[in-house]
C-alpha cells in the first residue's frame, strides 16, 4: 500500500466514479417471460359465458352475505397464518433493500493499515467494491423479483384462507338448514311414535308398528346431534380462521338462503396476471435468470478501493484488482447451476400455468354439472314431501299401511336434505371457480406483463 496526498485521493475517488460510469455493463441475459400454453378460450365454458374477468376487490361480495362479508374483511386482518406469510413478505423486502447495500461505498470508523510499511493506524476509513459486471445489479434484481414472488405468495394464501371461511359458513348455513329441517323431523316422529302407541292400545297397530316409530324418532334425534355437532366444529374452525378462541365467538343461526351466483370466467389469458400462484411462479423465474448474472460476474475480474484518514499517517488510499485463474471449477459449477435453476424455474412456471387451466375447466365442468341437476333435486324433493304429506293423511284414514308411510317420510327428509347438500355444493364449486381464475386479486405492479416472447 501507498500514501497518498489528500488531493491524490479525491482524484482516485472522482476517476473510480468514471470507471463504474463507463464499465457499468451488466452480464448475464436480460429478463424476457417464457411463452407457456395459453388456449384462447376455455374448453368447458358454456357457449353463452362472460368473457368479462371477475371484478378486483371483495371477490366474496357476489354472495351478497352481510354476515359473510363482515366474517371475511377480518381474515386478513386477524388471521395468524396470513400474519406469518406477511412477516416473510417483510423479511424478503428486507433483504432486497440489504441487497443494494454493496452498490455504495461503506464508510466507517476504526484501524486499518496504512503506508509503505503496512502500519497500523485508527481513523475514518471508506471501501468501495467497483459493480464492473452488474454482480450487485443482478443481485439487486433476483432479491427484487423474490420479494415480489413473497407478495404473490401472500396474495394467495389470502385468497386460499377468504375460500376456506366463505365455504365452512356455507356448511354452517346447510347445518342451519338440517338442524331447522331435522328438529321438525324429530317433533313429527315423537308425536307419531305417540300416535302409534295409541292405535296399538286400541288393536289398530303392531308392536312392530310402535318400535319402528321408535326407531324412526331416535333416527332423527341422532341427526340432530350430529348436524348440531357438525355445526359447533364449523364455528369454532372459523373462530381459528379469524384469530379469535372458539369461546369467545359464535355465528346465530340463520336461513340457508344464499345464492348461487353466476361467475365470469374471462379468457385464458388474464390467469397469467390474475392467479397469484403463477405471478409467484413467474416472478421466480426471474429472480433465477437474474442469478445467472451473479454468478457469471463472479468467474470476471473484480476492483476494490479503498480510503482512509489515519490519526498517524493521515489520508491514505488503496485500488485491489483481482482476477480469478484457477477455483477449482467452482465458479464453472456455479454458473452451470443458476443455468440449470433457471431451467428448472421456466418448467416449474409452465407447469403452473398448465395446472391453472386445468383447473378453471374442472370447475366450470364441475359448476355446470351441478347447475344442471340443481333443478331435479329440487323438484324431487318437493315431489318426495307432498308423497308425506300424503302418505301420512292416508295412513290415518287407513288407505296406507304403515312401511309405506315410513318409507315415504324418509324418503322425504333425504330428499330435502340432498337438495340443501347440491345447493351447498353449487356454492363450493363457486367458490373453487373463483379461486382457480385467481379471486378478486390484483398484482400492483403486474410483472408478469414485463415480456411475452419466448426465449
Amino acid at each position: 500500500m501507498s500514501a497518498l496526498p489528500v488531493n491524490a485521493l479525491v482524484r482516485t475517488l472522482a476517476a473510480a466514479g468514471v470507471v463504474v460510469a463507463l464499465a457499468a455493463c451488466t452480464v448475464g441475459p436480460d429478463y424476457v417471460r417464457p411463452s407457456a400454453p395459453t388456449p384462447a378460450a376455455f374448453k368447458e365454458a358454456p357457449a353463452q359465458a362472460s368473457t368479462a374477468a371477475l371484478p378486483a376487490g371483495k371477490w366474496w361480495s357476489i354472495y351478497n352475505d352481510a354476515t359473510l362479508d363482515q366474517l371475511v374483511s377480518q381474515v386478513q386482518v386477524n388471521n395468524q397464518s396470513l400474519a406469518a406469510s406477511a412477516a416473510r413478505v417483510r423479511e424478503a423486502e428486507a433483504l432486497a433493500k440489504a441487497a443494494g447495500g454493496p452498490a455504495y461505498p461503506s464508510v466507517g470508523v476504526g484501524s486499518f493499515k496504512s503506508g509503505q510499511r503496512n502500519e497500523n493506524d485508527f481513523g475514518l476509513g471508506v471501501s468501495w467494491d467497483l459493480d464492473l459486471w452488474g454482480r450487485i445489479r443482478r443481485d439487486v434484481e433476483a432479491h427484487r423479483a423474490s420479494a415480489q414472488a413473497s407478495q404473490a405468495d401472500l396474495a394467495g394464501a389470502t385468497l386460499s384462507m377468504q375460500a376456506r371461511l366463505v365455504q365452512s359458513y356455507f356448511a354452517l348455513r346447510e347445518d342451519d338448514a338440517s338442524i331447522a329441517l331435522l328438529e321438525r323431523a324429530a317433533d313429527v316422529g315423537t308425536r307419531w311414535h305417540t300416535m302409534v302407541q295409541n292405535q296399538y292400545a286400541q288393536g289398530q297397530a303392531s308392536s312392530a308398528n310402535v318400535a319402528d316409530a321408535l326407531v324412526r324418532a331416535s333416527s332423527a334425534q341422532l341427526q340432530l346431534a350430529d348436524a348440531k355437532s357438525g355445526r359447533a366444529q364449523l364455528e369454532h374452525a372459523i373462530a381459528v380462521m379469524l384469530g379469535k378462541a372458539p369461546a369467545d365467538f359464535s355465528i346465530a343461526p340463520a336461513p340457508f338462503d344464499v345464492a348461487v351466483p353466476s361467475i365470469p370466467s374471462g379468457v385464458p389469458a388474464t390467469l397469467l396476471e390474475r392467479r397469484p400462484d403463477v405471478v409467484a411462479s413467474e416472478r421466480r423465474m426471474a429472480a433465477a435468470n437474474a442469478r445467472i448474472g451473479v454468478a457469471k460476474a463472479e468467474t470476471l475480474p473484480s476492483i476494490s478501493l479503498a480510503a482512509g484518514i489515519g490519526v498517524r499517517r493521515g489520508p491514505t488510499g488503496t485500488v485491489d484488482a483481482h482476477a480469478p485463474l484457477f477455483a477449482g471449477g467452482r465458479l464453472e459449477a456455479g454458473e452451470e447451476n443458476a443455468n440449470a435453476a433457471y431451467s428448472e424455474a421456466v418448467a416449474n412456471y409452465r407447469q403452473t400455468v398448465l395446472d391453472a387451466y386445468r383447473e378453471v375447466e374442472d370447475g366450470l365442468v364441475v359448476t355446470s354439472t351441478l347447475d344442471g341437476t340443481a333443478q331435479l333435486h329440487a323438484d324431487a324433493a318437493k315431489a318426495a314431501t307432498e308423497a308425506d304429506r300424503v302418505m301420512q293423511n292416508q295412513y290415518r284414514e287407513g288407505v296406507a299401511d304403515y312401511p309405506a308411510v315410513v318409507d315415504a317420510a324418509n324418503t322425504a327428509l333425504n330428499a330435502v336434505r340432498g337438495d340443501l347438500d347440491v345447493r351447498r355444493r353449487r356454492l363450493d364449486a363457486s367458490v373453487n371457480l373463483i379461486v382457480a381464475l385467481g379471486g378478486g386479486w390484483q398484482p400492483e405492479a403486474e410483472p408478469a406483463k414485463e415480456a411475452t416472447a419466448a426465449r
